[in-house]
């Protein structure tokens, strides 16, 4: 049980409720367990009365009314702090589940890009929901069936023994038996409990990517093959389930087996007891009731042990990511405040996963207000400089300053808070169009979004819509095409009114007139603020106050349009191409 020790901090932060939740259990099986002793009692009376006539048969009838209401009385109470119980136990497991699915969402917001390179999305979201559950079933039931275990046989067994020592001794012989199956079955069960969980993320995965996938899905026409895989998965995932409910299933019939010895040597023993005259005929029905009140919770064991080993692995499995060191780390907590400039000095980087060295000893300086257009063929390190800038990766040689300071001693949330960016591949929520130009300033008024979509020539096609800009998007944004889902990103990022704006290769989907009434309100939005603009098109990086053209991770030209004009080389290159394509 090492993973869940982890735990052991939400039960330090709940041990009031967890304390009154174990007083309440003691209390409720102190109740439950006086019923037994008045049963044996009542049986003890009768059989007197039985064995001499001479006692008054009212006194009799009157003694057992009274513990038949006694007992009634008993049950109700026992009931009701049953009930209290679950209450105080059950909310407690729900309190801790809510805590760490906050705890994993947190970590998961810390953890860096190249975190979510490495892991798949449905082994995330599996990891939060069904591993979680599977923790809260030990928070809660475990904990509240294990309590009722060890308050019943501490109270039931010492009031056995108070009873008749010798019978309790023999009742207790096949327990050895039980200790020794459960600890056997406990490690199967865990064994095969991680296999159910990782097949679990693994279907969880494969329907994530194909509910993204659709459309290419459909349009490739290959329902059938997705399906064909689907069945294997599943049916291998349903295979490991039966593996893990078969070791499940040795439980019950092995508790229910050594109960019923122990109710056997209770009549046996018992019997040749009542015989000999040494106990009456209400100890027998006592302990019988006695092993009949524990039959659920020793029954119960095997349940609450294979609860346990599923939040084992479940917990090893959250905590693996839990224990995951953000690759990008905030240094400062003090307040930074932006201005703009930004400077690569000798920068070099290169992804751990692909090992592919993206940029190569870069040089450069923008300074605030300026604009800056990248330039370069598909991988050619574009994308990679605005990563760095945002900080999404930290440099593997060299230094990137921001205000002349190591963009690494800034406050990580200052920083990117002053960061508009559109992505290159526009993401919007499955909500308003309102509400998503809005993400990038919350307060927004909705004079400033119909502002912000007005400058990203949006504003026309949405206000074309019934609902306009109260219009629900689908997931991703799937309502709205290629070049509307780029402008509703660049409304998010405007609206902001960061210090920096980027923009990669955000104008890709819209056509060239479009492009223009864009570039042309960017320039007044843009003013006084620090500028990048990735682009294949020179139409998109003429006005820039500097442009510069990577190739393989490399600087090859830099300089205005009209400089660049005059070079040969790679831009003047793609001017000429792109000014034909217009001529024709």
């Amino acid at each position: 049980m090492k993973a869940l020790q982890y735990l052991n901090k939400y039960f330090s932060k709940y041990k009031w409720r967890i304390l009154i939740g174990l007083l309440i259990t003691i209390l409720s099986k102190l109740l439950a367990l006086q019923v037994p002793k008045i049963i044996g009692e009542s049986f003890n009376v009768v059989e007197d009365y039985l064995k001499d006539k001479t006692i008054d048969i009212a006194s009799v009838k009157k003694e057992l009314l009274i513990n038949v209401l006694i007992i009634i009385g008993v049950a109700l109470l026992s009931g009701f702090f049953t009930f209290l119980m679950r209450q105080t136990l059950i909310v407690t497991s729900r309190l801790i589940e809510f805590d760490l699915k906050n705890e994993i969402y947190q970590q998961y917001q810390k953890l860096s890009l190249n975190f979510y390179k490495k892991n798949r999305t449905g082994d995330l979201m599996n990891r939060i929901s069904d591993d979680v559950s599977k923790v809260r079933m030990y928070v809660g039931p475990a904990v509240m069936y294990t309590m009722n275990m060890i308050v019943l046989f501490a109270v039931g067994f010492t009031q056995m023994v108070q009873v008749d020592l010798k019978l309790t001794l023999y009742t207790l012989l096949p327990f050895p038996l039980l200790s020794i199956s459960i600890f056997f079955l406990s490690k199967v069960i865990h064994k095969r409990s991680t296999i159910v969980q990782e097949y679990l993320s693994e279907l969880t995965t494969f329907n994530q990517e194909f509910f993204s996938g659709i459309n290419v899905v459909k349009s490739y026409g290959i329902e059938k093959l997705i399906i064909k895989d689907f069945d294997k998965i599943s049916d291998m995932s349903k295979e490991k389930n039966i593996h893990l409910q078969k070791a499940n299933a040795l439980f019950f019939p092995l508790m229910l087996f050594l109960i019923g010895i122990s109710n056997l040597i209770v009549i046996y023993v018992g019997g040749n007891q009542y015989i000999n005259g040494e106990i009456q005929s209400g100890v027998i029905i006592e302990f019988i009731m006695y092993v009949n009140i524990l039959t659920w919770p020793v029954a119960v064991v095997g349940w609450v042990t294979s609860m346990v080993q599923q939040a084992e692995a479940s917990q090893a499995r959250i905590n693996e990511f839990l224990d995951q060191v953000p690759e990008i780390k905030n240094e400062s907590e003090t307040s930074t405040e932006i201005h703009g400039k930004v400077t690569f000095k000798d920068v070099t980087f290169t992804y751990d996963d692909t090992n592919i060295t993206a940029l190569k000893n870069i040089n450069l300086t923008v300074n605030p207000g300026e604009t800056l257009a990248i330039l370069g063929n598909t991988g050619s390190g574009k994308s990679t400089i605005i990563e760095l800038i945002s900080r999404l990766y930290d440099t593997t040689k060299g230094t990137i300053l921001l205000d002349d300071k190591p963009i690494e001693q800034g406050n990580l949330n200052d920083i990117r808070s002053q960061i508009g960016f559109v992505p290159q591949d526009p993401f919007l929520f499955s909500d308003t169009i309102g509400n998503n130009i809005k993400f990038g300033k919350e307060d927004a008024t909705e004079d400033e979004i119909i502002e912000a979509a007005k400058n990203a020539v949006v504003h026309d096609n949405i206000i074309e819509f019934t609902n306009g800009y109260n219009t629900i998007l689908g997931e991703r944004g799937v309502t709205l095409s290629g070049g509307q889902k780029q402008r509703v990103s660049i409304a998010r990022a405007i609206i902001k009114n960061p210090k920096i704006l980027i923009f990669d290769d955000c104008l890709s989907a819209v056509d060239t007139e479009t492009e223009e009434k864009i570039l042309s309100n960017l320039e007044k939005v843009s003013k006084n603020k620090t500028t990048f603009i990735i682009s294949h098109r020179v139409s998109s990086a003429k006005n820039a106050y500097k442009i510069i053209v990577l190739e393989e991770g490399e600087i090859i030209q830099q300089g205005t349009h009209n400089q660049l004009l005059t070079q040969e080389g790679y831009y003047k290159n793609l001017y000429e191409q792109q000014l034909l394509e217009k001529e024709n």
